[in-house]
């Protein structure tokens, strides 16, 4: 696959000594996320890992607008982030498509919304569909569909709209290996032909290092940068080559210390890498 550079419509995300902390009714406050800080480059596409609880999603929800920070800040292209907007794409691990609308209008949905004509919003649908491989789908009702055909319409949805930013919260978790790694490649080829800039939620740790230009390993909860890693490999990358390794481990020993912090293990236990 051959990478090109970010186009002109694609936007980094600033965060600055960001932090979330929820304070449930009647409950002590909860430190979800410790003040931390990263630069994403427009175009670049970053994997985020760490043990369940450690901040990811919240993260992630902060970055779409649809929760505020309790200190500092997070920006996309130098604009505050303040609430959802179409602009910054976000594709969910339940799909969140729309069981009353067939295929195409679901790809569409947010073409509407910015107010283009029927046709044209068709004609893009259609583009994007043939993209993940669904163009003969395009009528078909999504209780029809099954569920890696599901989340191969939300991907060619939320890129339909050509926002500046995409997130991506456990888009591939729910769904068996083969077709995992069948969209994990689609995923790629999309992105190496947008450039668009991606933020990834993910447990798996081969999943961020095939995908993603960048990891970032958080740390158990209240969850804070601990490894900021560039994967220096070309696509498509080799799961069993030497190279792939190597990373594996580095992000690997980094995730142990803090698993055995979350599940309160004695040092020096080593995890069970799946």
């Amino acid at each position: 696959m051959t990478e090109t550079t970010a186009p002109m419509n694609t936007k980094g995300i600033s965060i600055h000594e960001l932090g979330v902390t929820f304070t449930p009714e009647g409950s002590e406050p909860v430190e979800a996320l410790r003040p931390t800080s990263m630069e994403i480059e427009p175009g670049e596409f970053i994997a985020l890992v760490g043990p369940s609880g450690c901040g990811k999603s919240t993260l992630l929800n902060v970055l779409a607008g649809f929760i505020k920070p309790s200190v500092g800040r997070a920006l996309v292209g130098g604009d505050p982030i303040t609430k959802p907007n179409i602009d910054h794409g976000m594709v969910f691990q339940d799909y969140a498509l729309f069981p009353w609308l067939n295929v195409i209008d679901n790809v569409a949905f947010g073409l509407e919304r910015q107010g283009m004509a029927l046709a044209e919003r068709h004609d893009r649908a259609r583009e994007y569909l043939e993209m993940v491989g669904l163009k003969d789908f395009a009528d078909k009702r999504v209780n029809e569909l099954s569920g890696g055909m599901k989340q191969r319409v939300a991907i060619a949805r939320v890129f339909a709209t050509d926002p500046s930013i995409i997130l991506m919260d456990e888009p591939f978790g729910a769904l068996d290996a083969l077709t995992r790694r069948f969209l994990q490649h689609q995923l790629l080829d999309i992105w190496q032909k947008n450039r668009k800039t991606v933020v990834f939620v993910t447990h798996s740790v081969q999943e961020a290092i095939y995908l993603a230009s960048r990891v970032i390993v958080m740390t158990a909860r209240p969850g804070r940068v601990k490894l900021d890693q560039t994967v220096d490999l070309p696509h498509p990358r080799d799961f069993a080559s030497a190279e792939f390794r190597d990373y594996e481990k580095i992000i690997y020993d980094q995730l142990d210390e803090e698993l055995a912090k979350t599940f309160k293990l004695e040092g020096g236990q080593g995890m069970f890498h799946d």
